[in-house]
């Protein structure tokens, strides 16, 4: 069962939940032998222990009320004190067991998050984002229920029923083939019930991830099901996988209900067996009345300690399978990993589901994979962090990379250079790889050919930590998270190389000062790396992006509520707080992967034209679909299905690169391409 490998790192509760186990069941075992008593002595005997003493006394005419009474009571009271310290030992048990439970779960819950957020793309890709929520949340809790009911039920049953079994020898061996047979009986229904449920149980966990995979894929697309009326299709669908897993559970669930009625058939038909076969006994004066009584009890302790193992195995099985997928994940290494530092902070385990280390940090030993040539793509020996300049040299030198191991290459032997200072842009048409660059930089993927370098580190040996904190990244997909306007643009806290000076005077409104201020009476936010990030800062960035007119509009200004996703602001909103987000960082190099696309042209303009003066000194490496946009860039790289068709200024590819031109034609006359060419200052 792979479910006990979790209480490896709980054997002090295991103990502790077993000695109390053991001292429960000493207490139940107790009652019916104190039962027999009271019938065989207290009642059949007026409560004198010795026959011919009880003679004496009838025959002496002493009254034997007042005795029966005693002897009564003081076996009552035993009773009652072995009751009342079972309830107490049971309580004690449950209250340890369900905190060991939820620690296991905590555990587990940890331990999966971490290993997930180490994933890239194309692990949560592999697993499905609903299958893995599944797995975090619908199988961490069936685990944890089922570690609480291994340390209630299945630690107590084998005591319980052992104990039943000592007490049925001492009372009367002679009718020990009843529970014999009874006990045969019982495993076999259990073996019928496993046999045929178990199958279920494993395609039960995939069903329930279907339901939430077409849940979460309708509730996402909402707007286009609505658009299109194809609500009744996501329905059908919906209705067809929440189906599947209706009758599976209903196979399970009648397989389980149906366990009860025959358990309960086999407890009646021994009972009725013990006094057929026990009745004889007491006739022939072999057996008495109270050990008859006391019989049937243990054999039907005996029974439902067969009867517990029975329903815990059958949620075994269940469970198992949720250890096996929790596992899969665990298990599944990040194909984007730090560089090792040392041998010795590897990892060694080969089971990670039962290792107790942070899977969140990716440490473990892998090195930097080679290209498709064979050959190691790190120039750089012994270094592992960029240099401390003020903008970054990123660097593309032969890249081929592909998603997933088959299919066409995504880019083909890319090289460019993006100088600090600078701004490079990025064009082509759609599916030319644009988005895949500013991924590669990131290291979101690692090239499968050629190297990506910033400052002549190659990216792959440099912690992932210490690369993206040189980076502000604006996604092409806006998204927020839930918050305040104030912890969204300070979500990245302070990047490796801010700058400390002064931040730039757009067009949009006043800029205030961008380095951090000391002055009384200014607040900071702190985002989440840690770091403070000053009023001041915040709302220079969002001046830069043309957002803090209509932040201070909100009720609250910088403290107004943001709802998860950002989806109580608009596309265009949404998009400028990330553009401000990735500024108020004051990173080394800037990443816009085609965000200026959801803003209008007005607004658009405004950006670019505020951006220089902030940006001073930083690299930018600008993804765009506008000419307009790109116009004054210092370099542009022109990708056409993968692969570079020309490198130049706006001038310069006009006149040698076809691709280029065709696009800025598809958007702009000439007579507005050199108008925009000299009002941008392009060369």
């Amino acid at each position: 069962m792979g479910v006990i490998r979790f209480f490896g790192q709980h054997k002090g509760a295991v103990a502790l939940v077993m000695v109390l186990l053991l001292i429960k069941a000493g207490c139940e075992l107790a009652i019916p032998v104190l039962t027999s008593q009271i019938v065989d002595v207290g009642i059949a005997q007026s409560g004198v222990e010795d026959v011919d003493a009880l003679e004496g006394l009838k025959a002496a005419g002493v009254d034997l009320f007042p005795l029966q009474m005693a002897y009564l009571l003081r076996i009552g009271g035993f009773m009652l004190a072995f009751a009342a310290g079972s309830m107490a030992l049971d309580v004690a048990v449950g209250y340890v067991s369900s905190r060991t439970g939820a620690k296991i779960g905590r555990s587990l819950r940890s331990r999966l998050f971490n290993r997930v957020v180490a994933f890239s793309d194309a692990e949560i890709n592999q697993f499905s984002a609903a299958s893995l929520i599944t797995r975090g949340t619908n199988d961490v809790v069936l685990i944890q229920n089922v570690s609480t009911m291994l340390l209630r039920m299945v630690l107590y049953a084998p005591i319980l029923a052992i104990g039943g079994v000592v007490m049925v020898m001492a009372t009367n061996p002679e009718l020990g083939w009843i529970v014999v047979v009874a006990v045969a009986v019982v495993f076999s229904v259990i073996a019928v019930l496993f046999r045929f449920t178990l199958p279920r149980f494993k395609i039960m966990q995939k069903l329930i991830d279907k339901v939430n995979l077409v849940a979460r894929e309708m509730l996402t697309g909402l707007p286009v099901v609505r658009a299109f009326n194809r609500e009744g299709y996501e329905e059908g669908r919906f209705d067809g996988a929440s189906l599947k897993l209706m009758r599976t559970q209903l196979f399970t669930n009648r397989a389980m209900t149906a366990m009860m009625p025959a358990m309960m058939l086999v407890m009646n038909l021994t009972s009725v067996a013990i006094v057929w076969f026990g009745s004889a006994g007491v006739a022939a004066g072999s057996m008495q009345t109270g050990d008859l009584i006391a019989f049937i009890t243990y054999a039907m302790v005996i029974i439902m300690g067969c009867l517990m193992m029975g329903m815990i195995s059958i949620m075994l099985p269940r469970a198992d399978v949720a250890v096996q997928r929790i596992n899969e994940v665990l298990a599944t290494e990040p194909s984007v990993q730090d560089p090792a530092p040392t041998p010795a902070g590897a990892m060694t385990t080969s089971d990670p589901i039962s290792a107790g280390g942070d899977f969140g940090r990716a440490s473990s030993s892998a090195s930097i994979p080679p290209d498709e040539g064979g050959r190691a793509s790190a120039p750089a020996e012994g270094v592992s962090r960029p240099s401390p300049a003020r903008g970054a040299r990123v660097v593309f030198d032969d890249v081929t990379f592909r998603y997933g191991d088959e299919g066409d290459p995504a880019l083909s032997h890319v090289s460019f250079a993006a100088e600090p200072g600078q701004t490079l842009a990025i064009v082509g048409p759609t599916g030319s790889g644009k988005t895949t660059v500013v991924k590669l930089i990131e290291r979101f993927f690692d090239a499968n050919a050629g190297s990506v370098s910033v400052d002549g580190v190659d990216v792959r040996a440099m912690p992932q930590a210490d690369l993206r904190a040189q980076f502000g990244y604006v996604p092409q997909k806006a998204f927020l998270f839930e918050g305040t306007v104030a912890s969204n643009i300070a979500y990245g806290g302070a990047a490796v190389g801010g700058a400390d000076g002064a931040g730039a005077a757009g067009e949009c409104g006043e800029v205030g000062t961008a380095g951090e201020a000391d002055g009384a009476g200014v607040s900071c936010a702190v985002g989440e790396s840690g770091e403070a990030v000053s009023e001041d800062v915040i709302r220079g960035a969002l001046s830069v992006a043309c957002a803090l007119d209509f932040v201070e509009a909100r009720e609250g200004g910088l403290a107004s509520p943001i709802s998860q996703g950002g989806a109580n602001v608009s596309g265009g909103q949404r998009q400028r707080l990330c553009i401000a987000r990735a500024l108020a960082r004051k990173p080394r190099a800037y990443l816009f992967d085609d965000c200026f696309s959801a803003l209008d042209y007005a607004t658009d303009a405004k950006v670019r034209a505020a951006l220089p003066g902030w940006t001073e000194g930083s690299t930018v490496i600008l993804v765009a679909q506008r000419i307009s946009t790109v116009l004054s860039a210092d370099r542009i790289v022109v990708l056409d299905e993968g692969r570079v068709a020309g490198v130049g200024t706006h001038r310069e590819l006009m006149e040698t690169c076809p691709e280029y031109r065709e696009i800025a034609l598809s958007q702009l006359s000439e007579e507005e391409l050199s108008g925009e060419c000299v009002e941008g200052g392009a060369r």
